[in-house]
């Protein structure tokens, strides 16, 4: 049974315009449920191969050991504002450095643009002298199915492989073909078909949406790195996480799928004031520490 506190989230979703609305509706929405990160959480602004982003580093955290992080929203919104609180929680859960990126977003900037500034980000990262054993990707929404394209675009271009990703409530599917999408139509407060057929389609720009760099759903999953897929039982991208999960393993890939009975679309982010957020945090942070090189 979820914890009481849920309904306070939900009400608080209910109250926020995320999928429908202007766009410019929808990036003040976003921006104005911000919070800060917590006391102590240092933030550097760099320029991540030509892509802005922040180093986010919690307390005492191992800074030899990094995740490259890509926030959600759908391609089109979210910032490194709105999500500074987050990757600072997974900093410290995860015990390493965050770097956060300021990927371009549609429809301004449509695919490959995305990709392209995450791939730079993590090789970046690299030519630092991070090897990629003490390297993961993460990300949430359109940044965890960002998080397995970048995998798949790095991957075919002979890049070595990070040590871990771990996708967030993931949109692999911008064709919207899981079934979720109709049985959670009702209980996700936060995502709607419509919404999120219009963000496609700013992102996609006329592109195939069965690209696998645009819906890694598509893609091959050979060869990837061990993945954490954690959704929300009452979001309409549930399925999506399912289906990567079911395919990766079908292909060798060493994976971890956590569905969290009623839960909202990226839950982890409510930490603080949902439980099994905290606690989602926390098993999010172990499986990271476990798997990034401490040799670094």
């Amino acid at each position: 049974m979820a914890s009481p506190e849920l309904q306070m989230v939900n009400d608080l979703l209910r109250g926020v315009e995320l999928s429908g609305g202007t766009l410019e509706e929808r990036r003040a929405g976003m921006e104005a449920v911000a919070t800060p990160p917590p006391d102590g959480t240092a933030v550097e602004t760099v320029d991540a191969g030509g892509v802005p982003a922040e180093w986010t580093v919690a307390p005492g955290v191992d800074t030899a050991r990094v995740i490259v992080y890509l926030h959600g929203g759908g391609y089109a919104i979210g910032s490194l504002d709105t999500h500074r609180r987050l990757v600072s929680l997974v900093s410290g859960a995860a015990n390493a450095r965050v770097l956060n990126v300021d990927y371009r977003l549609a429809p301004e900037h449509p695919h490959p643009a995305a990709v392209d500034d995450a791939c730079a980000a993590y090789r970046w990262v690299l030519a630092n002298g991070t090897p990629p054993s003490a390297v993961a990707i993460a990300g949430d929404s359109a940044g965890g199915g960002l998080t397995l394209a970048t995998l798949l675009a790095l991957r075919d271009a002979g890049d070595p492989m990070p040590a871990a990703a771990v996708p967030l409530s993931p949109w692999a599917d911008l064709e919207l073909t899981g079934d979720s999408v109709r049985t959670c139509a009702e209980t996700d407060l936060m995502c709607t078909v419509d919404g999120l057929k219009e963000m496609a389609d700013w992102y996609a720009s006329g592109r195939d949406l069965r690209h696998p760099y645009i819906s890694p759903v598509y893609g091959d999953p050979a060869g990837l790195p061990p993945l954490y897929l954690l959704a929300g039982g009452a979001e309409i991208l549930r399925d999506d996480a399912v289906r990567v999960a079911e395919a990766a393993r079908a292909r060798g890939v060493d994976v971890t799928l956590e569905v969290w009975d009623d839960m909202p679309h990226v839950f982890p982010a409510f930490a603080g004031l949902l439980p099994e957020a905290d606690q989602a945090i926390e098993r999010i942070g172990a499986w990271l520490d476990e798997k990034l090189s401490r040799d670094a």
